[in-house]
Order: C-alpha cells, then sequence, then structure tokens
C-alpha cells in the first residue's frame, strides 16, 4: 500500500489539484472532499472540486459546497497535475471522460472491500469506517490543525458511513476521532437535522410509495422495495428523496439483506443492497457487476424490472445456500 507520505510528495509537488468522487455522492465523498479542500487551500495549494453528479440538498449545509462545480464537461486548467479521487471503488463509478484524467497524476483514495486500484498512487484501507477517518489521517500529515469547517465536514463522513455510529465499523477509535471533531468544531445536533431531519413532503410521500412495494422473500430473510419513475411523478419527489429508504428494509426483523431497486430510465436500474448479521452484501454486488462494503454495496442492471428482479434472485439464492 503506498504511504501517506508518497501522496504528501505528489501533493508537494502539484501545481494545481482536482478533487473527485463518485456520481450520486454519499456524506462520505463529499465530506472527504471538503475537508481536504479546506486544508490543500490552507496548505497553499489551488484546489477544484468537480464531481459528476451534483451535491444532494441534505449535504449543501456544509462549508464549501457551493464551490463543487458538477457534470461531465469540467475543463480543468493548464496547471492541473494532480486528481485525487475520494471514496470511489472504481474509475468508472466516477463517470468523467478520459480526457478529464488526461497527463494527471491520479490518486486513489478509499475504503472499498471492493476497490480495484484505478490510480497511479492508491492508498486503500479497507477497515477504515470511511473515506473522512483516512482524509484526517492525510490531514495530520500535511501538518494542518483542524479547523471547524473541516470537522464539520469529516464528522459528517463518520456519521453516514457508520450508519449513525451503529454498524461494526463504529469501534472506539471511531468514538474518540468523533469527540475529537466535536471538539474541533462539529455540531452533532445541528448537523444530524440537515442531514435526517430535513425531508421534502414529496420525500415522505415517496417512502409511502416504496414501503407499498414490500415483498418479502426466503423465509423473511430478504426484504425488497422497489422505486420507479411513476412514483416520482405521483409524489412530486426525485432520486434524491430515495436516500436512505433501503434501511426501512434492513430494520425489518430477521431481515439479513434488503434490496432496493430503482429505475434509473427505461431498463436500467440501480440496485442497493444493505446487510445484517453475517452476509457479505459486497460480495453480492460483485458478482452483479458492482462493489461496496460487508454492509452496503449497490450495482446496476439492464433488463425490465422482472428481469433485474430474478437476476438478483438468484445471485442471493446462491450466496443464503453457500452461508446456510
Amino acid at each position: 500500500m503506498i504511504l501517506w507520505q508518497d501522496i504528501h510528495a505528489a501533493i508537494d509537488q502539484a501545481e494545481a489539484i482536482v478533487l473527485v468522487t463518485h456520481e450520486n455522492p454519499d456524506g462520505d465523498g463529499l465530506g472527504s472532499e471538503l475537508a481536504l479542500y479546506h486544508a490543500l487551500v490552507q496548505y497553499g495549494k489551488k484546489v477544484y472540486i468537480h464531481n459528476y453528479s451534483p451535491v444532494p440538498r441534505i449535504y449543501r449545509f456544509l462549508a464549501g459546497s457551493d464551490v463543487i462545480t458538477h457534470g461531465c464537461d469540467f475543463q480543468p486548467d493548464s496547471t492541473v497535475d494532480l486528481m485525487i479521487s475520494l471514496d470511489c471503488g472504481d474509475q468508472k463509478r466516477l463517470s468523467m471522460p478520459r480526457s478529464f484524467f488526461d497527463q494527471r497524476l491520479l490518486i486513489n483514495i478509499d475504503h472499498h472491500d471492493t476497490n480495484n486500484y484505478f490510480g497511479q498512487l492508491n492508498h486503500i484501507q479497507k477497515d477504515a469506517c470511511a473515506t473522512g477517518f483516512m482524509i484526517y489521517e492525510l490531514i495530520g500529515v500535511l501538518g494542518i490543525t483542524i479547523s471547524a469547517a473541516m470537522a464539520q465536514s469529516l464528522y459528517v463522513t463518520l456519521l453516514t458511513d457508520t450508519g449513525s455510529f451503529r454498524y461494526p465499523c463504529s469501534s472506539s477509535y471511531v468514538y474518540r476521532l468523533a469527540a475529537i471533531l466535536i471538539d474541533a468544531g462539529a455540531e452533532p445536533w445541528p448537523i444530524a437535522v440537515e442531514v435526517y431531519e430535513s425531508a421534502t413532503p414529496g420525500r415522505m410521500r415517496l417512502l409511502a410509495a416504496c414501503l407499498s412495494t414490500l415483498k418479502m422473500t426466503f423465509d423473511a430473510r430478504v426484504a425488497w422495495l422497489r422505486i420507479d419513475q411513476a412514483m416520482y411523478q405521483a409524489t412530486d419527489s426525485d432520486v434524491e428523496d430515495t436516500e436512505g429508504l433501503i434501511d426501512y428494509g434492513r430494520c425489518i426483523q430477521y431481515v439479513e439483506i434488503a434490496v432496493l431497486i430503482r429505475e434509473e430510465s427505461q431498463d436500467f436500474w440501480k440496485v442497493t443492497f444493505r446487510g445484517k448479521l453475517d452476509t457479505h452484501v459486497g460480495e453480492l454486488a460483485q458478482m452483479l457487476g458492482g462493489g461496496g462494503h460487508a454492509y452496503a454495496s449497490g450495482c446496476a442492471l439492464c433488463g425490465s424490472y422482472d428481469e433485474v428482479f430474478a437476476q438478483v434472485h438468484d445471485v442471493i439464492r446462491s450466496s443464503l445456500d453457500t452461508s446456510s
């Protein structure tokens, strides 16, 4: 594994830097970007943040989120010679054209089990609770003191990627780091309100529609939920309102795997998995061309809903048969 000192050296040598995370960014990807952005600016570097997808509404309260640009047509200025990918296990999930990376060093910093080491420099810590945990370490290596803005962003990475400190990765060190970030200026209650208690009315209507599709299989070990384009129109909601809906499937007693099949466009579906107990849903997603963690993962599949359901059902059945 590449050491932080190697990444430190690459940052020192860089004239300008672009930070990027995966499409449909989450709290860990965005929080990691913003914390590192503030640190690198303080370090004296010219820094940009550019993602394929816009910043979701629930994360726009983060300091610096207004500097993030998005789209597939970003043209970095000629001085940009370093790209840093954060919280992304596969370069394809950055959804940027090849020209975005041409003639630039690419550093890959991530904690996904299924990361495929796509950078020229790769720092992968699969046992880290969040990429933000790693960025905290890197900021320390750079010799930068954690500011309130950095603490706020890093706290969001911990909060969201540990499932509000509920997942098995929530070690005593994670709680100690959370305390350090609070002491540095992160405010847990306002952050929790922004992330978890700022739902639109459309989201609540979408939740009701989604829950009406609930299906249980494999002796109630697997919960299935579905969202299609018609639901957005009927509930005056959008794809951002789907964040966290799958957790309603996982919270059901005896459920080991929750599956949300969401229509992205005609005959194109995003499949999200959440695991509980001993089922490694990252391996399930990888079998279907995706990836992720032991307890959270996803993939994309083409076909009708029934065809996608059958494909996922077969993979889950083989996994449960093997683990039984």
